[in-house]
Parts: structure tokens; sequence; C-alpha cells
């Protein structure tokens, strides 16, 4: 028995000296190293996970936070953008915050920054054409702005100012170190510039945008430090409450995963940065008066006096000089073209084609300048820049005899049927484009032809049958035939208070 009891102990002992045995190689392959942990995630699995991670010292932190005090819509997808519905003409709160940690930024530190609030277009398009789009609605609604300060409610912002040629931004100076909110009020809707009203149209979204800077060396606050911007739809009064209550309801009647794919509605809209806008910030020096806008006239441009053998702006005299000189040519420099928008009726334009020379314009189609300029003023250029004059309703033609004291219910001598007069000398004939059918547009053209004070003109007759005068009426102007010939004399009135046409 004590043998077997020996026996175990040895093949026991010699088991766990082979299993010692089998284990003592195992790593050595793999060197002194075999277990770093700096090894394995030297893996490049592990390398491509650990750079999606940020780092400590490259997070971004923005010095600046702002929060407008409006709930967004419930019906976002996830992953896009917020939208904010606001109320036209109501006051919203935009919480200016601090958002620094010890040590960041220490040059503001005490002092103050300028930060401009701007209400602009969240489609691209429109951003192209911003300039034309509000000069149209400061047009319909003179004397309105786009974006108003509610000052009373504001805190902590100072002085506060307002361009008259930026109607859509505000700007003010705030102390980071306190307290700071900004109430806004949009007084213009997203239907205002929808291309069709005909009721129910979708309104265009806004945006409003926060852009934040500080003193340079030289007292201006122009140094960019912080931007950021949320979408936003305005409606009219009420409006933005109704339409936050149907995408609640609309949510509300989703089924549960069909509600997992958007975003919950948040009491505050906080903004997102963004890049500043492109608009140079103007010359803001603190504890100085408001400097007032200076405007650099255009240098003065040659302009003809029209022939006074004109009769309208669109047919002169010397039509080949006349177009030649109203047409825009592909040689023009950029100040030339400039100067042809300003002398064109083009002046709104001016800063969309600040860059564009003549060949530059004159290569857009009808259809480019309809999508930049809109309908009407997009035609307008294109008509232009082909010089397209308007056609007359009606041309006539006009000879002048010489000067008689022919009574005026007196015979008259028939004209020549040959075009000569007495002494052997053709009449000269001037045309005349009527634009309106009208007895009262007879009489001013022919004043301006024949330089005749318009004022001495009592009245136009046409010579009728056996002789007798007809006074020229809006009737018989609209039944003159295309290019009728007319020889006219004036008669002075007994009284001498002016002279009477007529047409023969």
């Amino acid at each position: 028995m004590a043998w077997v009891l020996k026996m175990d102990e040895v093949i026991e002992s010699g088991l766990v000296h082979d299993f010692d045995a089998s284990l003592s190689g195992i790593g050595q392959e793999l060197g002194a190293g075999a277990y770093s942990m700096s090894d394995v995630l030297a893996l490049p699995i592990f390398k491509q996970e650990d750079s999606s991670l940020p780092l400590d010292g490259e997070t971004e932190h923005p010095p600046f936070q702002y929060v407008m005090c409006a709930a967004t819509s419930p019906a976002v997808k996830l992953h896009d953008e917020t939208l904010t519905y606001l109320n036209q003409g109501q006051s919203y709160e935009i919480r200016m915050l601090d958002n620094r940690k010890m040590g960041d930024m220490p040059e503001i530190s005490g002092k103050l920054v300028k930060s401009i609030i701007r209400v602009v277009f969240h489609d691209r398009r429109l951003q192209y054409t911003e300039h034309q789009q509000l000069e149209g609605w400061k047009w319909n609604r003179p004397g309105d702005r786009l974006l108003d300060l509610d000052i009373p409610m504001s805190v902590g912002i100072i002085d506060t100012r307002t361009n008259p040629s930026q109607l859509n931004a505000v700007e003010f100076l705030w102390d980071p170190a306190k307290r700071t909110s900004a109430f806004i009020q949009v007084h213009c809707i997203s239907t205002e510039f929808t291309p069709r009203k005909h009721g129910g149209e979708k309104g265009v979204p806004f945006r409003i945008q926060v852009d934040t800077f500080k003193q340079n060396e030289n007292g201006e606050y122009t140094d960019h430090l912080h931007s950021a911007s949320c979408q936003i739809k305005v409606f009219k009064p009420k409006g933005a409450d109704r339409k936050q209550k149907t995408d609640r309801e609309k949510m509300e009647k989703r089924a549960a995963h069909e509600k997992e794919k958007y975003q919950p509605s948040y009491d505050t809209t906080i903004l997102t940065e963004c890049s500043p806008w492109p608009d140079t910030p103007t010359a803001y020096v603190n504890n100085s008066p408001s400097a007032a806008p200076t405007f650099t006239p255009p240098p003065p441009s040659t302009c003809s006096v029209p022939d006074s053998n004109s009769s309208s702006p669109n047919h002169q005299g010397d039509g080949v000089s006349q177009a030649s000189a109203e047409q825009l040519q592909p040689s023009a420099t950029i100040q030339e073209t400039q100067q042809w928008l300003l002398k064109n009726r083009f002046s709104s334009y001016t800063r969309l084609f600040s860059n564009f020379s003549g060949a530059d314009l004159l290569k857009l189609t009808k259809e480019d300048l309809v999508q930049i300029c809109g309908a009407a003023d997009g035609i307008r250029l294109y008509n232009a820049l082909k010089s397209r004059s308007v056609r007359p309703r009606l041309t006539i033609y006009v000879c002048q005899e010489q000067l008689g004291s022919t009574p005026l219910l007196g015979q008259q001598q028939a004209a020549g049927s040959g075009g000569e007069n007495g002494s052997g000398t053709p009449y000269v004939y001037h045309a005349i484009y009527l634009e309106e059918m009208l007895a009262s547009e007879v009489a001013r053209k022919l004043a301006l032809v024949f330089n005749i004070p318009l004022q001495q003109i009592n009245h136009v007759y046409r010579q009728g049958p056996t002789g007798i005068h007809i006074l020229v009426s809006d009737q018989m102007v609209q039944n003159f035939q295309d290019e009728s010939c007319f020889l006219f004399s004036t008669v002075k009135v007994e009284n001498g208070g002016g002279i009477h046409i007529i047409l023969k």
C-alpha cells in the first residue's frame, strides 16, 4: 500500500513538470514586449478606431454661444438642421453667453465686443440676389425694416445701431462677463419672397446669424471672433403657434418606429457655428459718434442731348449713332458696364454685377437674367442688352406749312400733290411715334418735334370735307391709319391766348 502511494506521488510530480515545460516556450517568439498594451493598440484596426476619437487638446470649444428662446419644430428629421417658427413682429430673446474656458482669449477680458445680428436668406439662389430682393421689399414696405431690436426688453446691450441701407441687420456692443440678452423682431414673412403668390404656397426659410468681433489695434471692431446661425420661418401673427401645433399633432399620429426618425422639439434654439457673413464689418469705434454714410458719386458721363427732331425716346432722329451710344459693347470695361447699368435704370443691380465686364454681361442668356433679376427686370435687362426698343402703336408723318394768317374758319388751299410747296421747295416730313392713342399725346409730340410750347396749344383740329375743322379726339386718333401723312398749320387765337393746330 505504501508502494502504491509513492507511485502516485511520482506520477503527479511528473505530470506537473511536463505541464510546466509545455508552457515555458509560449511568448518567447514575441520577445520581451509581447504583452505590452501599446504594441497591441498599435495594430491598424485599433489605430483606425482610435483616430476617430477627438483628443482633449483638439476639441473645438467656441468662445460664445447664442440661444434663441423659441421652440424648434418636431417635424425635422434626425441629422437635419433644426427649424424654428417665428411670429412676425413678435419679440424673441437671444441670449449671448460667454462660453470661454479659463484663460481663453485673455485679450477680450474686461472689454466689450460687437455683435451683428442679421436675418438673411437660407436659399443660396436668393442669397445671390439678396440686394434686389430687399430693394423690392423696401419698395413695397416704405419706412419698414426687416429686423429690429426691442431695446426696452433687451439687457446688457450698449450703443445699438441700425444702418438705413441695411434693413436686415442690427449691431450693438456687449460685455461677455455680464448677462446679455438681445430681443429681436422680424418684420418680413417667408411668403413675401415666393415667386408665385396664389395662396397656400410654401414660404422661403430665413437664417438668423450672429457675428461677433473684437477691437483691432485702431479701436475698430473688425477682428472676427465667432459666428453662429439657425434656420427659421416667419409667419403672420399667431401663425407660428398654429404651425407648431400642426407639426406636433402630425408627429403624435405617426407610429413609434416612424417617430424615431425625427428630432424631438426643444424649448430653445441653439445657434450652430458657421462662417462669418461675407459683408465687411463697418468701422465701429467705441465711444465715437455714428458716422454718416458717405456716397461717392460715379464719374460724370458724357450724355448727348436728344435730337430736336425726335418724337420718342425709343426712336431718335439719328438712329444709328444713338443706338450705338446706348448699346453695351463687349469691349466695355467694368467701370463702363457700371455706368451703362446706371444710365439704363439698373442701379439696383450694380452691386450684383460689380465684377462684370461688357462681355461677361452679354454672355448671360435670357433665362440667366430672369433667374438672377426676377422676371420683370430680367426681361427688361435682356431687351436693353439686345437694344430692343418698344414698337410704337401708331406712326404718322407730319410737315409744317409756312406760317400764315389763315383764318380758322376760312377756306384752306389744298397741299400740292407733288410734295412741293409753292416755291418749289420739297416738303420735309417728321416721323411722330405714338405709344398712346390719345389726342393729348398728339399735341405733346407735335410740340416736342416742332419746338412749340405745349401750354400754348389750345386745340388740335383736322381739316375735313369742304374745309371744315374737326376737333381731334381720342377716338379719332384711334382711327388714324398707320403711317398717315399730314400737313399742319398754326392759327393764332384772336384774343392772343395761344394757337390752334390744323392737320390737313
